[in-house]
């Protein structure tokens, strides 16, 4: 700093006094909080349960639709029109690990506004199999999750039976986003 550059500030700082001792609060500037701050995933309780299991059978498909959501919302989901915007894959997956990684899964997808996920069990030949046995855990998980709206057996090209599509909650802003989309249109 030069003489100059240090006259200019010690005069700017001239009427500045120190703070009496006594004073023990200390002065921080508030953090900025951002909006789109991701939760911790890793900090909510998994609340999947894993107690006794009813084994759905093979030729019974997977199928769930929540109160208030109207009938043509899943039968595009069983015909596979809606675009699928995430997949998770359990093959081959011990049951626990299978818990941990549907709720981590699910809990991402609604964080970052999915709507539409294809979930990949596995096919079995046995209603006792390893992937009927995921099958059936995760057609009582999938009805767990508030979010889940719908789920059905996917299109053999996404992988049949041993697939299910899920249809997820729209967010807060996808909803805001729809609405003034219908707005500017009847306008």
């Amino acid at each position: 700093m030069n003489s100059g550059d240090k006259s200019l500030f010690l005069e700017a700082m001239s009427d500045v006094r120190p703070l009496k001792q006594s004073d023990t609060r200390h002065w921080l500037k508030p953090q900025k909080v951002s909006t789109q701050q991701k939760p911790d995933l890793t900090q909510l309780d998994n609340f999947l349960t894993t107690d006794f299991l009813e084994i759905v059978s093979l030729d019974v498909p997977l199928e769930f639709k929540r109160e208030g959501v109207q009938q043509g919302v899943l039968a595009k989901l069983r015909q596979g029109k809606y675009p699928q915007q995430g997949s998770l894959n359990l093959l081959r997956q011990p049951v626990e690990q299978c818990r941990k990684m549907l709720f981590s899964y699910i809990q991402q997808a609604r964080t970052e506004g999915l709507r539409n996920v294809l979930i990949i069990h596995g096919k079995g030949r046995e209603d006792k199999s390893h992937p009927n046995i995921i099958r059936s855990f995760l057609a009582r998980w999938l009805v767990e999750f508030d979010d889940v709206q719908a789920f059905c057996c996917a299109l053999p090209h996404h992988g049949g039976s041993g697939a299910c599509y899920v249809a997820l909650r729209k967010s807060a802003d996808a909803k805001q986003e729809t609405w003034e989309q219908h707005a500017k249109r009847s306008r």
